[in-house]
């Protein structure tokens, strides 16, 4: 019989109104979900892991690099197949990410949730959980690294964002597509990911910041989170990568000082660039900027955590990017 680790974490998926306010809250446990799956998943056996009990939003980098580190210890277990984690699906795809840096197995992790509360008559968490496990205990996910399974869809965890508020077929995966589908008992990979490596940080680093640059945006709010601590700074910016002429001269002192900028698009499709000068991209790359390719702001925040968690330095920061950014 196939093994398969439920790890919860709350989520929409785990909440219902509570209390006279009727606020929605996480409070349903792993056994909770577990009963709440109607389809019989027949050769599979389902463990239950409560590792936490929260909205996605209060997720902050220590809990998800503590939830990598618990993925890790199941999948290190002879007698775990793979591992489903059920989360919110507001920072669903930044933990699943950061899983794909950091777990070592190549056993399958799968991500799932809910755009529905538990106690909605349309509820999309069963199926959804259902459809995880199936994928998790599947051998085609094997070597997938750490995958969302949402809405039948599979998709991998560098590409994948939120794309609408509610609705349930919320992930997309842009200009990449999704890798396959769960149709029922039948899972389908149609790719696999290329841009896949391992880390093992003793630490995840906090102090990365992300700015998403606006029309005539200062460079007030930059030079205040360098000067604040920041250990590096993602900033978005326009088309290819393009800051404000006050933003690329800010990208220059603050490089000199030590710390690293990396350039990301704030288009949701297309590669970064450095092209433009006047101040644009070109100028910033000279001004000392790591490029991030097609990598998404959220996701280049979340290696330079990684990367300064294990001490990497500048040369080794261009190093990944350049790979990661395809």
């Amino acid at each position: 019989m196939t093994t398969i680790q439920l790890i919860t974490t709350g989520g929409t998926i785990a909440s219902r109104p509570a209390g006279a306010s009727g606020d929605v809250v996480a409070g349903m446990s792993g056994a909770d979900l577990r009963a709440t799956l109607h389809d019989p998943l027949d050769g599979i056996a389902l463990e239950v892991d409560d590792f936490c009990k929260v909205g996605s939003s209060a997720i902050d980098l220590p809990l998800a690099f503590a939830l990598t580190r618990r993925i890790n210890e199941h999948l290190g277990r002879a007698d775990c197949d793979g591992v489903v984690v059920t989360h919110g699906t507001d920072t669903m795809e930044e933990s699943a990410f950061l899983a794909d840096l950091l777990v070592r197995s190549d056993k399958p992790v799968v991500f799932t949730g809910a755009q529905r509360s538990a106690d909605a008559p349309d509820t999309d968490g069963p199926r959804n959980i259902a459809n995880a496990v199936r994928l998790a205990a599947s051998q085609q996910a094997h070597g997938l690294g750490a995958v969302i399974c949402f809405e039948e869809d599979i998709h991998a965890a560098r590409d994948v964002t939120k794309t609408h508020t509610s609705r349930t077929d919320t992930f997309r995966s842009g200009e990449h597509g999704k890798l396959g589908e769960v149709d029922g008992s039948v899972v389908s990979v149609h790719r696999r990911p290329l841009l896949r490596r391992g880390y093992a940080p003793a630490r995840i680093e906090t102090e990365v910041e992300l700015l998403k640059l606006t029309m005539g945006v200062s460079d007030r709010l930059i030079r205040h989170v360098a000067s604040a601590g920041a250990k590096a700074i993602v900033v978005e910016g326009f088309g290819r990568g393009n800051p404000t002429p006050a933003i690329t001269q800010a990208i220059g002192e603050i490089v000199a000082a030590g710390i690293p900028v990396i350039i990301c698009s704030r288009c949701p499709e297309g590669r970064t660039k450095p092209v433009y000068g006047n101040g644009g991209g070109r100028d910033a790359e000279r001004a000392g900027a790591i490029f991030a390719g097609d990598l998404a702001g959220i996701k280049a925040r979340l290696l330079a955590a990684v990367l300064l968690g294990e001490g990497a330095d500048m040369a080794r920061l261009r190093e990944e990017f350049a790979f990661f950014g395809g």
